[in-house]
């Protein structure tokens, strides 16, 4: 059995981009796609059955919507939908397990809105065990290539680049792989970066005052780099890899990177206290500030 992408869908017009998004990633893919529609229901002793029977007309039209743009879009995707009733976010988390991925909408800088909005966005990000892609209101095909020989937009064009935001003190194979793979489907070159702050005068000991502002220090973290993605380069020789290392911010050099984008990628460790999701300051910035589509993949 084929494993699916998922959807999350609330009728919000940013949700309706990210189902779109969905799809064509399920094309790119060759898998089925799911749309799921969560909502809570809290029944009254007066009036529970009416007002279930109203969400359910509202989660069908949601998912017809959904639909609809679905099949003029992407007319070949393999498509399925699902009403699941209880919290948003542990639903969400339920259904993304059935799948390879799952995706939301968001808007950006305003944070997430409907159905997903910011607790229930930030919940699913801060616990899936699955990547989680955000989607923001207005994405379309043709943002994910290059512009056209006469500067319109155009989705006969190659793919802008996959941008991967590397810890080299946290490399870890799930993040990195998935990346590559999103670049592969694509036919796309894959961008790594890796942004890195010399040492303060505070934090060195009295014999490693010469280490600031080493000039150095750059070219060391670009063999580590190398290094690093030199199997990677073996296992995907077709992939075009660029790396960049940057003195500076990595949310800073993130948000810079996936300005030319069609995909940035980072990681999120899995947290040893479930309780106590927490989704990192990185890809905090990057879900209020980058512009294309954001995945979150977890590891451990």
């Amino acid at each position: 059995m084929l494993s699916l992408v998922i959807a999350g869908v609330d009728g919000s017009s940013e949700s309706l981009a990210a189902a779109e998004w969905a799809a064509r990633e399920a094309a790119r893919r060759d898998r089925p796609l799911r749309l799921v529609h969560a909502w809570n229901w809290h029944p009254r002793q007066s009036e529970g059955e009416p007002a279930n029977a109203a969400q359910r007309h509202l989660a069908r039209r949601a998912l017809r919507q959904a639909e609809e743009r679905i099949r003029s879009a992407v007319p070949g995707v393999r498509l399925s939908d699902e009403q699941v009733e209880g919290p948003a976010t542990a639903s969400l988390l339920k259904a993304a397990e059935q799948g390879e991925l799952l995706v939301l909408g968001s808007r950006g800088l305003s944070g997430f809105t409907g159905v997903l909005i910011g607790s229930v966005a930030q919940g699913v990000v801060a616990r899936a065990s699955r990547p989680v892609v955000l989607v923001r209101t207005g994405e379309k095909a043709e943002d994910e290539h290059v512009l056209a020989d006469d500067g319109s937009p155009s989705t006969r064009t190659g793919y802008l680049d996959v941008v991967l935001g590397i810890d080299l003190a946290d490399a870890c194979d799930e993040v990195i792989e998935f990346a590559f793979e999103e670049a592969r489907l694509r036919q796309a070159r894959l961008r790594v970066v890796y942004a890195w702050q010399p040492p303060s005068v505070l934090s060195l000991g009295p014999g490693d005052i010469g280490l600031v502002n080493d000039p150095q220090q750059a070219e060391e973290w670009q063999g580590f780099l190398h290094a690093v993605l030199a199997v990677w380069r073996d296992k995907y020789p077709e992939t075009e890899v660029l790396e960049s290392v940057v003195e500076g911010r990595a949310s800073t050099a993130l948000v810079r990177a996936a300005s030319a984008a069609s995909l940035l990628v980072v990681g999120r460790r899995l947290s040893e206290r479930p309780t106590l999701p927490r989704i990192g300051p990185v890809t905090h910035a990057a879900v209020h500030h980058v512009g294309c589509p954001l995945a979150v993949v977890p590891h451990e």
